[in-house]
């Protein structure tokens, strides 16, 4: 609780309910499914529907939370209208958030990733420019690149492996929640919020960055930007008449009542990893794979280790930063790919992250499409070891031919 970070973004775990359950109210929801089956005609089925997610969560690249949000707001209209299982949104929601924003990484992902790559530099372990290690690395982000066409493949051919094939459509509204709801209103009462909310990422990371978007806080970018798009919606919701105070009220109360266990989850979460920290296991476990290492081996056990790590402490962004320099300083004693080790740290960070149930974008996927994080961590976990497994061998191949 001492840490800035983890109170803000504790802070937008409940307020996003907040945001939810007014967009649901506001029944802009139904009037954007109206709108993209009736008038375009680009959503007719559930593999539509989940694709429609699929491109939100690779175009909106800037924040993981925010993409997931965003995919899982989009999504719920579509997953009511033809009974999809939550947890099939959940996983198209957590499958593209930290993947695409470990690629593209005009955010706070490559802000990280760039200070630790320049922090070796600078201490003499590495030579070279951190901004051309960096986007040679990702190159090498194997697993961030299987898991988006993996992600796409399951979408498109409806492929249900594991858990998911017992996972079943339950309508979650009580019937009081029902009376409350407006059927089909204008569209732009859920799409103006959402926009406001991508350019409020933006601007905050600018503002806190000092004028550079790579130097801001996403934590502190995602705090503000929740309560900024509230209060946005307060004055939007009523001026046009489209609910009361009230009613603006009993909605924003509900829904950030309903993610206070979410916001208990991530507190435990981020306590879990922090012990797993302090106790030092990804430096333990490095030594121990350092004493015997061959070099062809050496971007796959780099990547399971950091996949161990990740997967232990709920975080990527944790890993990367004990995971750099230990396998940079590996890398330079066998004379390895310097980028190839850092694309198999992210790889695995990603990895990791993806398949923990203490991990805040996995939490943060089932709080946005509504669904238990137990059963969205059981469904999604098939298809994560596919693409981890695929990503292993990537990396076993690309040291035969580099080496």
């Amino acid at each position: 609780m001492q840490e800035p970070w983890i109170l803000k973004t504790l802070g937008f775990a409940i307020l996003v309910g907040s945001i939810m359950a007014l967009i649901e109210q506001s029944g802009g929801i139904e009037g954007f499914v109206e709108f993209m089956q009736k008038r375009l005609g680009l959503v007719k089925s559930e593999r539509s529907a989940l694709m429609l997610s699929y491109v939100i969560g690779v175009v909106i690249f800037i924040e993981s939370s925010i993409t997931s949000l965003i995919a899982g707001a989009v999504g719920r209209g579509f997953v009511k209208e033809y009974k999809i299982p939550a947890a099939k949104l959940a996983f198209v929601c957590d499958s593209t958030s930290a993947p695409i924003s470990s690629l593209i990484v005009l955010n706070g992902w490559g802000a990280l990733l760039l200070g630790l790559i320049a922090t070796q530099i600078q201490s003499g372990v590495i030579e070279g420019d951190a901004i051309t290690i960096l986007l040679e690395s990702l190159v090498f982000n194997f697993y961030a690149m299987v898991a988006l066409i993996v992600t796409f493949v399951a979408i498109w051919f409806n492929i249900d492996i594991g858990a998911m094939k017992h996972a079943k459509y339950v309508n979650t509204k009580t019937k009081e929640d029902e009376s409350l709801v407006k059927k089909s209103q204008s569209m732009y009462f859920m799409i103006v919020p959402i926009a406001l909310m991508v350019f409020f990422v933006f601007a905050y990371l600018y503002i806190t960055g000092d004028g550079d978007l790579l130097k801001g806080s996403g934590s502190s970018a995602i705090f503000y930007t929740v309560v900024t798009t509230l209060i946005f919606m307060f004055f939007y919701y009523t001026l046009k008449k489209n609910m009361t105070y009230k009613i603006w009220g009993i909605n924003s109360f509900k829904g950030a009542v309903k993610l206070f266990p979410i916001a208990m989850i991530l507190l435990f979460s981020f306590a879990i990893g922090e012990v797993t920290s302090e106790l030092k296991t990804g430096e333990y476990l490095a030594s121990l794979a350092q004493q015997s290492l061959n070099i062809y081996l050496l971007a796959s056990v780099i990547f399971l280790l950091s996949s161990l790590i990740s997967f232990s402490t709920g975080t990527s962004w944790g890993t990367f930063s004990i995971m750099v320099p230990i396998a940079a300083s590996m890398a330079i004693t066998l004379d390895a790919n310097i980028a190839l080790v850092i694309g198999a740290v992210i790889s695995g960070g990603i990895f990791g992250d993806h398949c923990s149930p203490i991990s805040d974008t996995t939490i943060i996927s089932s709080m946005a499409s509504d669904c238990e994080v137990v059963e969205h961590v059981n469904t999604q976990l098939p298809y994560a070891l596919i693409s981890g497994a695929i990503a292993l061998i990537l990396f076993f191949v690309t040291s035969l031919f580099f080496y």
